[in-house]
């Protein structure tokens, strides 16, 4: 097996941050050490097979992107990224594990959708992945299935109060879905969106001849978001279930989390870098020679962007540091222009929704700390531990510490890095855009290690299909 010291660096945790060497023997962490310091009376620098100087950089955990749908049909099409290409890009961004969403779709067997997503993933990911599972169709025999996900190493599963006639989970089924979370500790994973009102607002506005990808974000209001919510919680209480509410929008929706966090309940929530950068304003001023007013489907995406003039981004950063919202996902989801988002043409309903992130979600989030928003620490803590707490995973990951997986970025704060589609510029996700052409980080991925193996190193990519393990994930070790 080989050894690698990683040497000069300053290591950062969700708790604080010291000088120190990180060794690496194999695929795990043996030890973090004081800097130049012997190990068994041994010159550790002199004795392993690699040193990597990280002077002046940060060593911190690989960053864990706990919500990701690669290859999933949706709207007519199919999420472009593959396995295979979507976590070669989360490695670029210095991600080294994901979670992904197995889907049972209406009439299926929920042991079929998940047996199709290992089938689609096995052999194909660079990075080491686990699944949720999404129930479409909660029957009971569904509920049964549920109780023997932990069996298969999934404790979270996703109901939907959005998409009608897709995902749609009506009252009574969430309530008997959560009981199965009561009873066995999976955590209930929510889209708390008001499906049925929100297709009404859509046709209304449709019919009115309100077609461009601007006017997804006003059918799908903020008012929709937090009823839901609040539903979802009530219904959480009344079962005694832990609930995440994914992809958080409206600051209305993360004031019902605090509410319900206040009182005690086991409620969590994330948001996504497109909801602390991104608005409704940019899309409505979004046009192009090609696509006209039409540019704005790049960002459809569900829960929809929000109003920069109503607070909504000020208020998503203000509960990170609060922890009203525990960590930030990407909900990768990429479409393409051409021959996909451009299904939308004339009728916004038709956009596949989503937004691609995957590789940029580390860096934009350092850029919070650049700019004050966040601590160094709270980077760490948002972006690797507690995904790996939340979802059963930690101490094998999210963590630099003895016995640990060594999945380890070292990362340059004086280094640079532009985001978009096109030379010079950071873009490995297979898409025909970028949702973030133009961004600025103050900040670069150096190196990264996935289970010892140096998969990146400056720009180049190392890896190898197939590199990526399953991860059975354990219960969450979040929970109040």
């Amino acid at each position: 097996m080989t050894t690698t010291l990683i040497t000069g660096g300053t290591v950062v945790s969700a708790t604080g941050r010291a000088a120190a060497d990180v060794l690496v023997d194999g695929e795990t962490i043996r030890a973090v050490l004081a800097p130049g310091s012997t190990l068994l009376g041994t010159d550790v620098a002199a004795s392993v097979d690699r040193v990597i100087d990280a002077t002046g950089k940060y060593v911190i955990p690989g960053g864990i992107d706990a919500h990701t749908h690669m290859q999933l049909p949706f709207g007519g099409t199919e999420a472009s990224d593959t396995f295979e290409t979507g976590t070669r890009a989360a490695a670029h961004g210095g991600t080294t594990s994901i979670i992904d969403f197995a889907v049972q779709t209406y009439g299926q067997r929920i042991e079929d959708g998940l047996a199709a997503w290992h089938e689609k993933a096995g052999g194909n990911c660079a990075i080491d992945y686990g699944f949720h599972q999404i129930v479409g169709d909660v029957n009971a025999d569904s509920l049964a299935a549920m109780r023997r996900l932990p069996d298969e190493g999934i404790s979270s599963f996703k109901l939907f109060m959005a998409y009608p006639g897709v995902f749609y989970s009506d009252d009574a089924q969430i309530l008997k879905a959560m009981q199965v979370s009561r009873d066995t500790g999976l955590m209930t994973m929510m889209h708390a969106e008001n499906g049925p009102a929100i297709d009404v607002l859509a046709q209304q506005l449709v019919d009115a001849g309100n077609t461009d990808p601007y006017y997804h974000g006003i059918a799908r209001a903020w008012e929709m978001e937090e009823e839901a919510t609040h539903r979802a919680i009530m219904l959480a209480k009344l079962t005694g279930a832990p609930l995440y509410v994914v992809h958080v929008s409206a600051k209305q929706a993360v004031e019902q989390l605090a509410w319900a966090r206040d009182k005690g309940q086991n409620v969590f929530g994330e948001t996504c870098p497109q909801y602390l950068y991104l608005s409704l304003e940019d899309q409505l001023g979004a046009s192009s020679d090609e696509w006209g007013a039409f540019e704005g489907a790049k960002w459809v995406c569900s829960t929809p962007l929000r109003s920069r003039e109503e607070g909504h981004q000020h208020s998503m950063w203000q509960a990170l540091r609060t922890n009203d919202l525990q960590m930030v996902s990407t909900d990768h989801c990429p479409f393409c222009m051409k021959d996909q988002k451009e299904l939308g043409l004339g009728d916004f309903r038709k956009i596949p929704n989503g937004i691609g992130s995957i590789e940029h979600r580390m860096d934009l989030m350092y850029q919070g700390v650049v700019t004050g928003e966040i601590t160094l620490e709270r980077w760490v803590e948002l972006t690797s531990t507690t995904p790996a707490r939340m979802f059963g995973l930690y101490g094998r990951k999210g963590v630099i510490q003895p016995g640990a997986d060594a999945d380890i970025v070292v990362y340059d704060p004086n280094g640079h890095t532009s985001i978009g589609y096109g030379e010079g510029k950071k873009h490995h996700m297979n898409m025909d855009h970028s949702a973030w052409e133009g961004y600025e980080i103050d900040g670069k991925v150096d190196t990264v290690l996935s289970r010892g193996k140096v998969i990146v190193e400056g720009d180049r990519y190392l890896g190898a299909k197939g590199d990526g393990k399953y991860l059975k994930r354990g219960l969450s070790q979040y929970l109040i």
